[in-house]
């Protein structure tokens, strides 16, 4: 449905510097999935939404929809926004004030001049699409802010968009509303079947609705992937970073282990087994990046590789779970384990990292340094 091809988009700053903003974007998005752009303020994320709309003109590569050509900087082609037939949600939901609910979600279907008939067809059948239905003659000043996002959902939808696109339409909500959105959101999109490419900063929001996830940083894809790939098989530090939480620890490749993909490390833990996402050489420098939740815990030793004895440094009851901080010899590592677990601080535990989730990261930056 979506194809972007070698996308590069830059502009001048105040200081006549030229920023690029994206650089050689490349992704596919089939029909009726949902594509998320994740990454932290700056990254080229809103800049790539915004060119696919047609808001930006990059200085080069191909957009297409739908078979459509909507850009290509090598044939020329530049469609103006009116004329992609896309829909989109914006930060700010941009909900006229003087309008009611009905007239906020027609208003798209009135510049068209659409037809009476038609238009209170289609905007009956979305504002009941987006449970908003019983509120249609609201005034839309008088809406919750959950009620104005699905309001600037339904004004979206009601063109019948072959691809629609969302920029962070869940961040001025708070907490709780952000969360009950996202399975709103997840539903509609199911429901409806509607391409969509979402863009966000927030990684579990990305995790949560998308089929396939770009994270990126400095204007560049760093991964592309489904959620489980990018936070259980990231790429490198930034990714591992930047999706959930993690433990970094250095280390060196002391070989190749029989099991195919895995290696011995030589840590700040001590020698353990870790599968990498790329070939290691011997000596080579590493980062091990660990997720609080794969790193068991117990008072008792149990079987397998990868088994410390540590001492309970500091713990946080969270009540679905505890975070323990457990220091093993110099190092202190965070787990999270289920609340029966009780054991006190300063008394021993064992811990256990299962070979598959310990991922071996070449080292970048300080990491790679020797020590």
């Amino acid at each position: 449905m979506l194809s972007v091809k070698d996308l590069c988009t830059q502009y001048f700053d105040e200081r006549g510097k030229i920023v690029r903003a994206a650089q050689d974007i490349s992704f596919e998005v089939p029909p009726g999935k949902l594509f998320t752009l994740l990454g932290p303020s700056g990254c080229g994320k809103t800049t790539t939404l915004r060119s696919i709309a047609g808001l930006e003109r990059p200085q080069s590569g191909e957009i297409t929809v739908g078979g459509r050509v909507i850009y290509s900087s090598a044939n020329g082609v530049f469609i103006p926004p009116n004329r992609r037939g896309l829909g989109m949600v914006f930060q700010s939901y941009a909900i006229w004030p003087h309008m009611s609910v009905f007239e906020n979600a027609a208003f798209p279907l009135r510049v068209r001049k659409k037809k009476p008939k038609d238009i209170a067809e289609r905007v009956t059948r979305v504002l009941n699409v987006v449970a908003l239905d019983e509120l249609a003659d609201r005034e839309a000043t008088k809406l919750s802010g959950g009620q104005q996002q699905r309001l600037a959902l339904a004004r979206a939808l009601v063109m019948e968009p072959a691809l629609l696109l969302l920029d962070e339409p869940l961040s001025n909500l708070d907490a709780k509303l952000r969360e009950r959105m996202r399975f709103e959101l997840k539903r509609l999109q199911r429901d409806l079947g509607i391409t969509t490419v979402y863009v966000t900063h927030d990684q579990s929001e990305a995790l949560a609705l998308s089929h396939a996830i770009a994270v990126m940083n400095g204007g560049r894809i760093e991964q592309l992937g489904s959620p489980r790939e990018v936070y259980e098989r990231p790429r490198n530090q930034f990714v591992a970073d930047f999706i959930g939480t993690t433990n970094f620890v250095a280390g060196d490749v002391g070989g190749s282990d029989s099991e195919a993909g895995f290696y011995r490390i030589r840590s700040e833990l001590g020698e353990l087994k870790a599968r990498a996402v790329e070939a290691l050489g011997a000596g080579e420098k590493v980062v091990l990046s660990i997720r609080p939740e794969d790193i068991e815990l117990s008072e008792a030793r149990p079987q397998g590789a990868n088994v410390y004895q540590g001492t309970v440094d500091q713990k946080v009851f969270l009540g679905e779970a505890v975070d323990f901080q457990v220091r093993v010899g110099s190092r202190a590592v965070q787990s999270r384990a289920h609340p029966s677990l009780r054991t006190p601080v300063g008394q021993p535990i064992y811990v256990r990292i299962d070979p598959e989730k310990c991922v071996a990261l070449k080292a970048t930056g300080d990491w790679a340094r020797p020590t």
